[in-house]
């Protein structure tokens, strides 16, 4: 039977505490650590959650040809990761969520749509709209636009173009 010093050593770990803390750990935490500071809104505790979500998206698609309808979520969770949109509960009227004091409508386009365009309803209370695209390869990003900075319409819906905004 071997016992944790048989397994790590010098070469391999630290001994600090009382405790073996292997160079694995202390440069994933380091990684993390500049990922962070990299990315200062990033909440990265959501980021596996996304990532499995994703995963079981393409699994599911390469298994049958077919999309499971979690797109939507996967563009919420990536607002929320990417930009720490604090998403209001399910089906709440108005907007998505909030980014500091600003009201959020999130709009996902799928790896399966025909067309880069979205459609807003004007009617719904939002300062700001995040687009969010899934590619047919499943890479995903998100595009924050202000509200002020969307084209002017006389109507109650608009149609925008993921290429109209950088």
């Amino acid at each position: 039977m071997h016992g944790p010093t048989d397994l790590w050593n010098p070469d391999n770990a630290i001994y600090d505490d009382g405790e073996w803390i292997t160079w694995t750990e202390i440069n994933s935490h380091l990684e993390r650590l500049e990922f962070e500071s990299r990315f200062p809104d990033l909440s990265v505790d959501l980021v596996p959650i996304f990532q499995k979500l994703l995963d079981l998206a393409i699994e599911y698609y390469e298994l049958t040809g077919r999309h499971l309808q979690v797109y939507g979520d996967l563009g919420e969770l990536y607002g929320a990761i990417r930009y720490d949109l604090q998403l209001h509960r399910n089906y709440a009227q108005g907007s998505d969520g909030r980014i500091g004091n600003d009201f959020v409508e999130v709009k996902t386009i799928t790896p399966f749509k025909s067309n880069d365009k979205i459609t807003l309803n004007l009617k719904r209370n939002f300062s700001k709209v995040l687009i969010v695209k899934v590619d047919e390869c499943f890479e995903v990003q998100g595009k924050l636009i202000r509200r002020k900075d969307l084209p002017k319409s006389t109507g109650d819906l608009l149609s925008i173009d993921w290429a109209d905004f950088d």
